[in-house]
């Protein structure tokens, strides 16, 4: 009963809040800062005006048109209350199905209305688009979607791709070549992203942390059980993952701020790709938590982005074997093994150190030396990397040969799991 009495005084707080916030409308503060996205849309219902603005510094608008929001002022709270919702919002793609021409023209784009935040906070209702129109453009004469004269949507609609953010706001407070009052906050929201991709790769329960159990409950229907228990049968069930942020973008909401990015994640046994939204919030112990997510699977295009990124972090470790081997360094030399891997005939640790012990007995390596041209590929087990191997002993002996090597990543970095060599 006390845990129900909670989320009941949440769930009252909550739209107390929206309320007091609809009420006065949400003034978004737009001024440059380097992870803003490249491009993005915004709306202010004061001016009833449609922005598209490019970052490239400074921030700068790209261009304007008259538009036309809701028929009564305020955020919107509840369905059909005929009011355009404050926040932000992501073009979700374009209608392709036949439209009322008076209202719509031809061209619509869905927004994600409502999205998490929206939820917890209680907010119903479905269906905002931004559209053309096939009469004549009123100010605020919508039933609480974002219209434009039709001719300028179909000039904008090379623009208008899935995933492009929209701010709407009551009024935009624009300062183009200023600094952020909130700088600190978009700073702190993107070193979050990488602390929590961090912690997912290593399978820790550090990645929970992130998370507002109560609020992410409230944004998908009373689901973060089922979500924990999910990641915690595949931290279990994978020797390891790998999740690769690339291209961390930020904008911030009425009082919330959204990260988004491209999320590359492979295991053992399988590679996907997509667009991940996260909604953060302030916790009562100050930090930025995870109240909402938001996932769009799209087709690979960062297998070599990541193969980049992998083999710069193996090469490292490669280089670092190498050195420990030229110096004879017996502990650091078998530190970049796993635990079970295979040098040739030989399996596990313990069957390579004895080889190793026995050959530095007689004679001690003097010059390892590998060829500049490593080729490096992604393989089910990690990373493979191919070079030519020069090894010269401090008895005269000396061989050349092709070396090949499988790199498997680990909590403490990447390992050898299997060691092949052929003579030249």
């Amino acid at each position: 009963m006390r845990i129900v009495r909670l989320f009941a005084v949440l769930a009252i707080m909550a739209m107390c809040a929206t309320q007091a916030l609809a009420a006065s409308g949400w003034e978004a503060q737009l001024a440059g800062h380097p992870l803003l996205p490249q491009k993005f849309l915004a709306v202010d219902k004061d001016a009833q005006t449609f922005f598209i603005y490019g970052h490239k510094s400074p921030l700068r608008v790209i261009g304007s048109y008259p538009c036309a929001t809701g028929q009564r002022p305020g955020d919107k709270l509840e369905e059909g209350d005929l009011k355009t919702p404050e926040g932000v919002y992501f073009i979700q793609g374009k209608l392709h199905r036949k439209l009322d021409w008076t209202l719509y023209g031809d061209l619509a784009y869905p927004l994600n209305f409502p999205n998490p935040v929206d939820k917890i906070k209680g907010k119903t209702g479905y269906g905002i688009w931004v559209h053309g129109r096939g009469k004549k453009l009123l100010p605020r004469d919508t039933q609480g979607c974002v219209a434009l004269n039709t001719p300028d949507l179909r000039n904008l609609a090379d623009d208008l791709t899935p995933g492009l953010p929209v701010v709407i706001s009551k009024h935009l407070d624009v300062a183009t070549g200023q600094d952020r009052d909130d700088a600190a906050e978009l700073n702190e929201a993107v070193e979050r992203v990488k602390s929590w991709a961090n912690a997912w790769q290593r399978r820790s329960d550090e990645f929970f942390e992130f998370y507002d159990p109560i609020k992410y409950d409230q944004a998908h229907g009373g689901s973060y059980a089922a979500f924990k228990t999910r990641k915690h049968r595949l931290f279990q069930r994978h020797n390891w993952i790998r999740v690769m942020t690339h291209d961390v973008r930020v904008v911030p909401g009425p009082d919330y701020v959204v990260t988004y990015f491209r999320q590359y994640y492979r295991t053992p046994g399988m590679v996907s790709e997509g667009i991940k939204r996260l909604y953060w919030q302030r916790s009562s112990d100050g930090k930025l938590r995870i109240v909402g997510r938001e996932w769009v699977q799209t087709p690979r295009t960062l297998d070599d982005v990541y193969l980049k990124r992998v083999s710069a972090e193996a090469g490292e470790v490669v280089e670092a074997w190498r050195k420990a081997w030229e110096n004879a360094e017996m502990d650091a030399y078998l530190g970049y093994y796993a635990y079970g891997a295979e040098q040739g005939e030989r399996l596990g640790v313990s069957s390579i150190k004895e080889h190793k012990a026995a050959l530095w007995q007689n004679a001690k390596p003097e010059k390892v030396a590998f060829g500049q041209d490593k080729r490096y590929s992604l393989t089910s087990e990690g990373v493979a990397v191919t070079f030519e191997q020069q090894y010269q002993a401090d008895n005269g002996f000396v061989d050349k040969g092709v070396k090949h090597l499988v790199l498997r990543p680990t909590d403490e970095g990447w390992k050898i799991i299997r060691e092949e060599w052929r003579a030249i």
